[in-house]
């Protein structure tokens, strides 16, 4: 009546058993896959997904965990374009931009780039500022206020250059801001790109797109609450936890991509 050969139906009946072990392992492997992905905030997709089980020991296809993430509907998030709050010093001689959208940098505290972003709060604005070091991505200073004149980026820079081990002559990029007496004290050099392009300064725009993603775009009740979650998704995820891309070390952290690069140097 089905047109089926017999020989099929018994290689099908045979096979239930097998079916039912590549069912339960998938099933294993969808805990598994959660796990992580609830471990990463729920911003995870299937390429860090993959690395932290290879991480993991786990040895797995990523094919693979693409098809349980699909059947499961498991996603990483999107991000979104963002508008820069960088308010340009008028009367000030610009200084030159001397990372001309190059964003790679060899080693650890040669070159940094930074911006200002906002955060809603039933209180008003929170504004945080941030800077990144490009050999790690790793966000190496970071201050938070609820205005964004120049003294917040200052205090931010101040942070860097205490626990970012800056090199003499270090490059700090940005929109335009006024803060040159800072870095000139520090014995740093000041880079700038032009205000509003984005391009121009495309790492720390990439940072606020997948913080405010990651973080969740929401209003917080009020400023407190908003920087206890800034902070802990700085220091205890993104620095430590999340996991990035490095074109020569593969998926590691900001933190221990800036640790090989130190054991490189001194081996």
């Amino acid at each position: 009546m089905l047109k089926v050969a017999r020989s099929s139906y018994y290689a099908w009946r045979e096979g239930e058993a097998a079916r039912r072990a590549r069912q339960a392992a998938d099933d294993a492997l969808a805990h598994e896959i959660t796990v992580v992905h609830v471990a990463s905030r729920h911003t995870y997709g299937v390429p860090r997904i993959h690395a932290e089980l290879r991480r993991l020991g786990r040895q797995v296809n990523r094919k693979r965990v693409a098809r349980v993430m699909r059947e499961h509907d498991i996603h990483g998030i999107t991000r979104h374009k963002r508008h820069s709050l960088t308010r340009p010093d008028v009367k000030a001689k610009p200084a030159p931009d001397l990372i001309g959208r190059d964003f790679h940098a060899e080693r650890p505290g040669t070159k940094l780039v930074g911006d200002i972003t906002y955060l809603p709060t039933a209180e008003g604005w929170l504004y945080l500022a941030c800077w990144l070091d490009l050999a790690t991505r790793e966000v190496v200073g970071y201050a938070m206020a609820d205005h964004h004149r120049a003294e917040l980026v200052v205090d931010a820079l101040d942070m860097a250059y205490g626990r970012g081990g800056l090199e003499p002559g270090c490059v700090i990029h940005s929109d335009r801001g006024r803060f040159r007496e800072r870095i000139g004290n520090f014995g740093l050099r000041q880079s700038c790109g032009r205000t509003g392009s984005c391009f121009d300064n495309a790492a720390a725009e990439s940072f606020w797109a997948l913080l405010k993603e990651e973080i969740g775009t929401r209003t917080w009740p009020d400023r407190a609450t908003a920087r206890a979650e800034v902070f802990s998704f700085i220091e205890t995820f993104y620095n430590r936890r999340r996991l990035r891309k490095h074109k020569t070390f593969g998926y590691l952290t900001p933190a221990e991509t800036r640790q090989r690069h130190q054991h490189a140097l001194a081996a």
